[in-house]
This record gives structure tokens, sequence and C-alpha cells, in this order.
């Protein structure tokens, strides 16, 4: 066979990821605080696009009259998905897409595999996102350019949602947020008055610099001097200075440093503590009779200089830690209803309603003159719709994936994580008719409120664990539940050994390995048997 270039045709079948699909994959995969800004993005980009109020009415006026379709919006956040009249009489949507599963029916699947229509078709769902940007700003009555307590107040119109034009508001007291003094202040502060020589104190401003939010120094003295183009013995000078600053154990190196410059300032680093100090793994192990052997002091002593040391703050700088951890905002909500059965709702101040404002859009489409501004406005209008529609999508595939999750764990719900069934991500993407990648997509970084709790949607697929007696399989997490309460009832005389626990659980029904228990144990951060029964022993020398 002679080698050389030549023509084929072949016919072969392809996915092709279209800009419109990409758009609609990402869409699912975004948490809340992500899907919010991708609109926000969206929202200044697309001059077409326009956030709806509460009653589903934009924030231009006359959009009403001038939409060019006068087909009802497609119920997105409204009513319950099996119901085919979740449109209201004033076509718009609701503020809360719900599904009550009555019997644990399954929700209808429409819209699951979106609209279908041309790209211009008008799919100007409205999604509920009161966010305080869209919020009216009250009103706040007073005397002009002064508050009640007699204050100035300036010019706010360089601030985001304050006033402008020179306007004035009132102000009070309760409205001024105080600032919280960090750690570096703190320190800062301290050492201005410490250290009075200017070498000194860029020395330990540097320091200061380096510190973290534990108040441990995160780089070493050398390269520091090497940087500030001074001696290592002068940047070891003003450490040993700093160490000696309020919270005590700051601008410690490891831990043993923070622990001895806290009993230090105690006046409690006796030899026997030092010792003790330079062995930390004998306290880990809680091994008391070799702390005893090496540090010199009877099993009394050594007692008692465990407890000091567990009185010491490990991370003294967490204490001007004063940022507050967001809390989880859930994606859906599970209640339980009257007559039984669940209701599934998503969480309408998640979603962002959004329109299309026509009359806007054939405005300019008829002022536009050139080929490439009419071809722009129209790329607005395709991307406008293609959002909605995702944003749609979206919103029924979570509703639809939550409501068969809530389906299938009734019984956690109801009874607890003991009723846990195993479940995997398959079983689910048959059922709703969806891919398994669509599912993982939906239930990664998404919440769910239920009455026992908020869990991500992740947490309701375990793996299976056979039964001892060929029955049905166990959820590998309410078996971390069963280890978790056989342990917390122990006591002093009876500390489970990883082979009798799985002997109780074999019994229990529950065809385990020994190493499946020790991995569980340590996954849940439960010491050993052993560890375990010092602790008790010396809980209880304590107590008695």
């Amino acid at each position: 066979m002679a080698i050389g270039p030549r023509l084929e045709l072949r016919q072969t079948q392809a996915l092709v990821m279209t800009p419109q699909l990409q758009q609609a994959i990402r869409l699912l995969q975004l948490t809340n605080l992500e899907l919010s800004q991708y609109v926000d993005q969206e929202l200044e980009r697309n001059p077409i696009l326009e956030r709806a109020d509460a009653d589903g009415v934009g924030e231009g006026a006359g959009i009403d009259e001038g939409n060019l379709n006068a087909d009802p919006q497609v119920d997105a956040a409204g009513e319950a998905i099996s119901a085919s009249d979740g449109i209201s009489d004033d076509g718009t949507v609701g503020d809360t897409a719900a599904v009550e599963l009555d019997g644990m029916e399954l929700p209808g699947a429409n819209g699951l595999d979106g609209a279908e229509g041309p790209l211009d078709t008008d799919y100007s769902e409205n999604y509920n996102n009161d966010s305080v940007a869209d919020r009216p700003a009250p009103e706040t009555p007073g005397a002009e350019g002064a508050n009640s307590d007699g204050y100035e107040v300036g010019d706010w119109s360089g601030a985001s949602g304050g006033l402008s034009g020179g306007e004035s508001a009132t102000v009070t007291l309760e409205q001024v947020l105080s600032a919280e003094i960090t750690l570096k202040d703190h320190v800062l502060e301290q050492m201005n008055v410490l250290l009075t020589e200017p070498i000194l104190r860029k020395i330990g401003q540097d320091l200061v610099e380096h510190l973290d939010e534990a108040g441990y120094l995160t780089e070493e003295t050398a390269f520091i001097a090497d940087r500030l183009g001074c001696e290592t013995e002068l940047v070891d000078i003003v450490l040993d200075q700093l160490q000696h600053l309020d919270p005590a154990g700051v601008f410690a190196r490891n831990l043993g440093e923070c622990l001895a410059l806290q009993l230090r300032d105690r006046n409690r680093y006796d030899p026997a503590m030092q010792t003790l100090i330079e062995n930390l793994h004998l306290l880990a192990a809680m091994d008391v009779r070799l702390i005893c052997e090496t540090c010199g002091v009877n099993a009394e002593d050594a007692e008692e200089m465990i407890a000091e040391l567990k009185a010491l703050n490990p991370k003294p700088g967490l204490a001007f830690d004063y940022d507050v951890a967001a809390p989880v905002v859930p994606d859906v909500f599970v209640l339980e209803k009257p007559d039984g059965g669940w209701s599934v709702e998503l969480n309408s101040d998640n979603l962002p309603r959004l329109l299309v404002n026509r009359k806007y859009y054939a405005e300019i489409n008829e002022a536009a003159r050139r080929k490439e501004d009419k071809a722009y406005i129209s790329e607005c209008l395709q991307s406008a719709n293609w959002l909605i529609k995702s944003l749609d999508q979206r919103a029924r595939t979570i509703l639809s994936v939550a409501s068969e999750l809530v389906r299938q764990q009734d019984g956690f719900l109801a009874n607890g994580v003991q009723d846990l069934r195993p479940l995997n991500l398959r079983a689910i993407a048959e059922i709703v008719g969806i891919h398994e990648s669509t599912v993982s997509r939906v239930t990664s970084n998404k919440y769910v409120a239920t009455p026992r709790g908020v869990f991500e949607l992740k947490y309701f697929f375990t793996s299976a664990l056979s039964a001892a007696d060929g029955g049905e399989d166990h959820s590998s997490e309410a078996v971390r539940g069963q280890l978790r309460d056989l342990i917390d009832k122990e006591s002093v005389h009876s500390v489970l050994s990883d082979d009798k626990l799985v002997d109780i659980l074999r019994g229990a029904g529950v065809d385990i390995a020994r190493r499946t228990v020790a991995k569980y144990r340590d996954a849940l951060g439960i010491p050993s048997s052993v560890q375990r029964r010092r602790a008790k022993r010396m809980e209880a020398r304590a107590v008695g």
C-alpha cells in the first residue's frame, strides 16, 4: 500500500460544547455567592438585562408596556415543579419554589431538560434576590446636616449606597461600627513604648509583620537580619524583648517555645517542666510512667504538670481574631408537613430575579444604523435569554435532585443518622433522568436545611457496608454514628478496644473489619483505646 496524502470522508458523532452549554454547566456548580457575583457581572455587561424587584417589575419604567413578548413568564421560582399552573395571574412568579412530597411522590420533571424554542424566545423568569443594593434607602428623619445629637454629617456622595448631590442624613452612634483591635495593633502599641531607638523599632516592626494569626513568628531571624542588613544577634535581642509582651506566648517560633513563654510569665518554668516541654511527644501519648522517669517526678506531680500545660493557650494570638465565620446559607429548605411527608422548597433569597427589558431593546435596535451595532444588540438579547434559561434550569435541577434525596433519605429525617441509607450518584441520576456528573455538580457546595440541621447535599451520599446476616446494606455514616455512641458511653473500667468494637458491630448486623473500625475512629478524631484509658484514669484521679 502506497503511503501518501489522500482525502477521506468520515461520519462521526461528537459532543459539541457550545458556549450556551458551557454556561449552563458552569452555573450548576456555582455557589450562592459565586452565582450572585456572576449575575452582577452580566448585569454590568449586558444593557438589556435588568434586575426585577419583588413584584416582578424591572428598575426601568414602562418595561411591562414595552415587553414585545406578551406570553406569560415561565414559573422558575414560584410554585411546585409538579404543578402545571404555577404562574400567578399577573404573569409573575412567586417567591418560593416548592415540591410537596406527600407519601414521597416524585415531583414532575417539567422543565428539567430545558425549554425548547428559538434563541429569541422571551425567557424572562424572575428570581428573587433582595440584596441590600436593591432595597430602597430608608427614610431618615431629622434636621438637615445634623443628627439628633448635633453632629455634622458630611457629603456621602462617594459612599456606596450613601447620599449624593450634597444630601444629608441622620446618623446615630448605633450606626457607627467600632474598629476592633488586631493582634498586630495590640503588639505595636506595646512595642512603641518598649523600644525607643529607631533601628530597634524598625526590626520590631518587621518582626510584627511576620506574625501569623496564632501569634507565631513565621520567618527565621537570620532571614530577617539579611533582609534588613543587620546582625542576627541584634534581631535576636529585639525578639527576646518582644517575647515578653502581652499576650504571653506571642512571638514564639514553635509550640514548645510558646508554652515555655507562658510558663515563664507564670513563674512556673522549673527544670522538671522544662524537661517535659522538651519531650512533648510523651504528653501526646499520655505515658505518665515515662513522663515520671524522664522528668524525675512522681505520678502526682506529673499529673499536676500535665494539668498546667492543658490550661495554657497554644495559640495566644487567636484571642484577637475578630473574623466572624459566615453562616452557611441553605439552598433548599426541607419542612415537615402537618399531615405527614416532607415539603421541599428552594431558598428564594438565593435566586436572582432577572428579566429582559424589551422596550429598551426595541428602542436601541430601531436607533442602530450600523451592521455591527445591530449584531451587538442581537447578541446581547440572545445572551440574556440564554442566561435566564440557564438560571431556570439550574433552579429546577437543584429542586428535583434535592426532592429525590429527601425521598431516599426519609428515614434519616424521621429517625436520625442510624437510618441513613447507602446512596450513590448513579441511583439519583437514573431516577431524575440526568447524568451523574450533573448530580455531582448540583450537590457540590449546596446546602439543605432540615429539622435535623444544615447539611451539604453531598452528605446524603454514603458508601455501603454489607450486612452480616445478608440483609440490607448499612450506610458508612450510620456506622460511624454507632461507633461514636459506643465510645461516648465508655467508662474508666470499660474502654472498648477496636476488636471489641468489631464484635459489637457485627452483633448488630454490620460486617466490618478491624482496620475499617480503626479508619473510622481516626476520621472521627478519637484516640486509641490505650490513650482513652489513660485519659479516663487521669480524669478519675483529678475528680477523686
